[in-house]
């Protein structure tokens, strides 16, 4: 059974979308929704959330249905949640705990499990009482009646004990990332981002050809992946897809992440991916910006990507073209296409390639023709523009990456030309 509290101040279509929202999650960790009931309320109760009278319409339609859980789209305190247990008589669970019960469920890499577990003990911690009560009141009788405060203090001292070993493993695994992020320091890394279910995967897969796993589920893809997207003049980008957003996103899971999400903030540029067909897709743009503002990646160069445009009605694609143009001139550059067009991700290929050749230096060297390591380099890292003979001494224009830059001028056979 799914309950909704929004207050008095939230838009109803908006409300309505929440808790259909709440159902997809619902069914992504494997629950049927047999019902669902919503409270516009001033103010959050201190004692239920939700008023007395509701609750007690809530616990008529639980036993009418025959529902053994009830799930609120809001984040209840510790002590809202126990209340609402001892007066409904069933399991609640919030919209928090469902998202990191799909989380631990849709892990697959050792890092998302550590990231998951820790995200769950921190949410547990302060919920510690409510579990054992439920399970004593769920399971009944032998080794389970009044677990006491020993027990649960002992569970707290485990728990904490616990939480320490993972932040230690993980410190481990982020240092481990960074040494492969200095490894590709020299290429061209490219980071999508944006709301669950935007279509990030799907994109992945067409520009890089590469098997990239895809399903039209919330969360489908928790792990990083990084493919190699080919684009134009030799060069390449690193495109890598992270974790998908949404709104109410665990704060504990946000912090877990974190390390997952320095490769966005690594990235030469970030692609916020949106899917266009979706009637509230102004609103997951909110959500996706105030993400990447708490991450301190606000300020990272983006470009939006308007995706799913196959399916967008035209008029509704001109008024969202529109809208787009008649943003200020600090908004990010604005792309429309479609995963499934492959003839529309030109544009985007065109966007990165643009980046790409930006990030580059251009330098005029000369170098003995002996030196065939030098143009060797060049073309590994970079782009040859002009390359001629002169003797024995070669004269090139290229433009390569800050890094080889700085290798080629420490060299004592390479001299630069001065244009």
């Amino acid at each position: 059974m799914l309950m909704g509290a929004p207050t008095k101040d939230v838009d109803p279509r908006l409300a309505r979308e929440h808790l259909m929202e709440l159902a997809r999650l619902t069914d992504t960790a494997g629950g049927e929704v047999v019902g669902a009931l919503q409270q516009r309320i001033d103010a959050p109760h201190a004692r239920l959330y939700i008023g007395q009278g509701k609750a007690q319409e809530l616990r008529e339609h639980l036993v009418e249905r025959e529902a053994d859980l009830v799930i609120f789209d809001e984040e209840l305190s510790p002590a809202q949640g126990k209340n609402l247990e001892d007066v409904l008589g069933v399991r609640v669970m919030d919209r928090p705990e469902l998202i990191l019960d799909i989380f631990a469920t849709r892990a697959r890499s050792r890092e998302a499990r550590l990231q998951v577990e820790l995200a769950q003990l921190e949410y547990l911690r302060p919920r510690l009482k409510r579990m054992w009560t439920h399970l004593s009141r769920t399971r009944g009788g032998i080794g389970l009646r009044g677990p006491g405060e020993t027990q649960i203090e002992t569970d707290r001292r485990l728990i904490g004990t616990r939480i320490a070993d993972l932040k230690s493993k993980l410190r481990d695994v982020a240092a481990a990332r960074e040494v492969q992020r200095l490894q590709r320091q020299g290429e061209f890394r490219v980071a999508l981002v944006g709301y669950t279910n935007a279509g990030k995967s799907s994109l992945l897969h067409a520009l890089s050809g590469a098997d990239v796993f895809v399903e039209d589920r919330l969360f489908a893809t928790l792990d990083s992946t990084t493919r190699s997207v080919e684009l134009e003049s030799g060069y390449t980008a690193l495109v890598t897809d992270t974790v998908g957003f949404i709104r109410k996103l665990p704060h504990h899971l946000v912090a877990s992440f974190r390390s997952t999400l320095e490769e966005a903030r690594e990235a030469d540029v970030i692609l916020h991916v949106q899917d266009a067909s979706h009637p509230d897709r102004a609103e997951q743009e909110e959500v996706v910006e105030e993400v990447l503002e708490d991450l301190d990646l606000a300020d990272r160069p983006q470009i939006l990507v308007f995706n799913k445009m196959d399916v967008v009605d035209p008029d509704a694609a001109s008024a969202l073209q529109e809208e787009v143009r008649a943003r200020d001139g600090s908004a990010p550059p604005a792309l429309f296409v479609s995963a499934h067009e492959p003839g529309s991700l030109e544009s985007l290929k065109a966007a990165l390639l643009a980046r790409a050749r930006a990030r580059m230096h251009r330098i005029h060297i000369r170098v003995p023709a002996a030196a065939g390591d030098v143009l060797a380099e060049i073309h590994r890292d970079g782009e040859m523009l002009e390359q001629s003979h002169e003797g024995a001494v070669m004269e090139v224009v290229a433009r390569v990456p800050a890094a080889t830059k700085g290798r080629l001028a420490g060299r004592d056979d390479v001299e630069h030309v001065v244009d």
